[in-house]
């Protein structure tokens, strides 16, 4: 069985590789689901270790519906990691609600070619799933990591089997979220090829400070943060008064 350790800093992809993972999945800031590495973990990892890395696309934290100007970051990232040498491609575009832009999604895998595409966790917010895997199936998607919408892939293996069974092979499933060294033998029993796990763990490094760095407000799914146009103009004005 295929595990793939999601990796979102140098040491976890190190420990990952030396530890005998199969695959690593390199992104940055989990707390928010993931982002896209920044270019110098990037090089650092693929130029230093063997293992095979695929590399997430998401431009920000929150929903998966992107504007103009975000998807084309998303294909710079995608002709980045590329041009550095990533094994793989984990990614996806969901319209307002939340079912698959095909249109969009297809972009990315043409432009990740020759390299395989993953549709990452967008998928467990898709209100009819086997549908649409059906359509990731028509347009090249090779897997799909998914908790089987539910809060961890153990509890989600009802949907996860019935995705992997009605695939018949031609896509993979992998099973992702709260996977562990208690429940991942559940995955291999069912006839799962592939899982997915940050088998993280946390290390206190230094005393909790006075002043934090962590801000609850930015941590939701349903909510995007940008500096408004408006407020700068209101510091502006402020500073001339």
């Amino acid at each position: 069985m295929t595990l793939e350790i999601c990796a979102s800093n140098y040491q976890s992809a190190s420990n990952a590789q030396e530890a005998g993972a199969d695959r690593i999945e390199l992104c940055q800031e989990l707390a928010i689901g993931g982002i896209t590495p920044s270019y110098g973990l990037l090089k650092q990892v693929l130029d230093t270790l063997d293992i095979p890395v695929f590399v997430l696309i998401r431009p920000r934290s929150g929903n998966f519906t992107y504007s103009d100007a975000e998807f084309d970051i998303m294909k710079q990232n995608i002709l980045l990691c590329k041009d550095l040498g990533a094994s793989g491609i984990v990614s996806g575009v969901l319209n307002l609600d939340n079912t698959i832009d095909i249109e969009r999604t297809q972009e990315l895998i043409e432009l990740s070619k020759p390299l395989p595409f993953t549709f990452h966790r967008a998928f467990d917010w898709t209100p009819k799933p086997v549908k649409a895997m059906y359509s990731l199936i028509e347009i090249g998607v090779e897997r799909i990591l998914s908790s089987g919408q539910q809060a961890s892939a153990e509890k989600g293996l009802e949907l996860l089997t019935k995705l992997k069974d009605k695939a018949q092979n031609r896509i993979n499933i992998l099973p992702g979220g709260g996977i562990n060294s208690s429940n991942a033998s559940i995955f291999k029993a069912n006839s799962f090829n592939e899982i997915h796990a940050s088998a993280s763990t946390i290390k206190t490094v230094s005393e909790i400070p006075e002043i934090s760095m962590n801000s609850s407000k930015f941590l939701s799914d349903t909510d995007i943060y940008y500096s408004d146009e408006t407020n700068i103009k209101s510091i502006i004005q402020s500073l001339h008064a």
